[in-house]
C-alpha cells in the first residue's frame, strides 16, 4: 500500500488545531498541549510508515556465503513487504 502523505497532512493539521484550546483558560496547560503533541504526532508517524510496502523481487535478492556468516544480500532498490 502506498503511502497515505494526504492522510498524515490531515491529521497532524487537526492535531495542531485542537491544541488552540490549550490556553489555560479551560485547565488544560501547555505541558499538556506538549505532551498531546509528541503522543499524538508519534502515533500517527508510526502509523504513516507501517502502511509502507516494501516490493522484493528475486533479482534484487543475492544469497552469498558472507564472511561473517550471513545470510542474503538485498539490493537497496526494489523492495517491498510489510513494515512491523
Amino acid at each position: 500500500m502506498a503511502l497515505d502523505k494526504n492522510g498524515l497532512k490531515i491529521s497532524i493539521k487537526n492535531l495542531l488545531d485542537s491544541l488552540k484550546t490549550y490556553d489555560g483558560t479551560t485547565g488544560k496547560q501547555q505541558d499538556d498541549a506538549i505532551n498531546k503533541f509528541c503522543t499524538d504526532l508519534s502515533d500517527y508517524m508510526d502509523t504513516y510508515i507501517k502502511t509502507a510496502t516494501v516490493t522484493i523481487t528475486p533479482a534484487n535478492i543475492v544469497t552469498a556465503g558472507l564472511s561473517n556468516g550471513g545470510g542474503a544480500v538485498v539490493a537497496a532498490n526494489n523492495l517491498n513487504g510489510t513494515l512491523v
